[in-house]
């Protein structure tokens, strides 16, 4: 008895370590688990963003319960952590346009409209930042009861957007059925090889 409960330990052990391992993806440093204001998260996928041949940025989500659906990431109504490394420098504005088109080419066009005050807001926030460099961060979290908090260069953005929507909208850009990259929103959801 004192033999297995010995063993329990050592493997309940071994499965904290293996979620708290950190991964080098990219030259960018990535930790197994995250904390978002209390929240303890897993790391649900991770990976590159290629334009052409060229490394743009490292993405990884955490979530509370890891998932290979789209649908269910969209679905876990707790907290939620994407962060963006970038790897090569990048005009903000045009950052800013690309992640509108993400967001309208994967979502009805209702539902977009209904989004446009938050979505013109997010656009000057890229406006007033002007360029990321190659490690410049920013994060985009769903803190429940309090909305999407955008976090650039370690500097919360203004107030939260509030309505929960607007988060899947932006999540939709890489995990929706128009993603820029294919095998980014596979990497995300844990698919990657």
């Amino acid at each position: 008895m004192k033999l297995l409960k010995t063993l329990c330990a050592i493997a309940l052990a071994l499965c904290n370590f293996n979620l708290a391992l950190a991964a080098d993806v990219a030259g960018v440093k990535v930790d197994g688990s995250y904390n978002l204001n209390g929240t303890p998260l897993i790391l649900n996928g991770v990976g590159i963003r290629y334009k052409a041949i060229f490394k743009v940025y490292v993405a990884a989500l955490y979530v509370g319960k890891k998932t290979s659906s789209p649908d269910e990431v969209l679905m876990q109504s707790g907290a939620k952590h994407l962060s963006i490394t970038m790897l090569r420098g990048i005009d903000a504005n045009e950052l800013g346009k690309l992640f509108t088109r993400g967001m309208e080419d994967n979502m009805p066009k209702t539902e977009f409209a209904k989004l446009i005050p938050s979505i013109l807001r997010m656009s000057q926030m890229f406006s007033d930042y002007k360029n990321l460099k190659a490690g410049d961060t920013f994060n985009i979290d769903w803190l429940p009861g309090t909305g999407t908090i955008i976090t650039i260069k370690g500097k919360p953005y203004g107030e939260p957007f509030k309505e929960p929507e607007f988060y899947n909208a932006l999540l939709r850009i890489w995990l929706g059925p128009n993603p820029p990259d294919w095998k980014l929103k596979d990497a995300l959801l844990g698919k990657a090889t």
